[in-house]
């Protein structure tokens, strides 16, 4: 059975292709590399995902991480400020210039260091579970297969 996608590319039944790596997958993106074969650059740019892997031609042009990585970074940073901030607040003396300048610098700082990762993590996601075009052609995977489920076999 073949399926179309709506960007008009038939592909095998998706229950027929090879499991893909999740964790392996999200773990590659997360260093910025491409989840496929960990060697090639995922982004050209800060958050600019390339449009293919320069080492084993993995296509990422299709990819979807568009808002849900500012979300995450969004949660993360503000747990960690809100949380030093009532802290500080709570046991600590400081001066209120200190916290004017203390925390919109983490919060920037913080922000910049962790969008990267998270959004390669997302891409490295889509890719593992086929989405958004990620599945428009069964690829031969380097990465190790998983072999299904005892419940899940037909």
């Amino acid at each position: 059975m073949t399926h179309t996608h709506h960007y008009g590319a038939v592909a095998a039944d998706p229950a027929a292709l090879p499991r893909r790596d999740l964790g392996l997958a999200m773990r590659r993106g997360l260093r910025g590399r491409c989840p496929h074969c960990g060697e090639g650059k995922l982004f050209r740019a800060f958050l600019k995902v390339a449009d293919r892997c320069d080492a084993c031609g993995t296509e990422y042009h299709h990819h979807r991480a568009d808002d849900l990585p500012a979300y995450i970074t969004i949660s993360i940073v503000g747990h960690v400020v809100v949380g030093g901030m009532l802290y500080a607040e709570t046991y600590g003396d400081w001066p209120v210039l200190w916290h004017v300048i203390l925390w919109p610098l983490l919060v920037i700082a913080l922000s910049f260091a962790i969008i990267q990762p998270i959004k390669g993590a997302i891409v490295g996601l889509q890719w593992a579970n086929r989405m958004h075009g990620f599945s428009a052609t069964p690829d031969g995977d380097d990465l190790p297969i998983l072999q299904p489920h005892r419940d899940h076999a037909r």
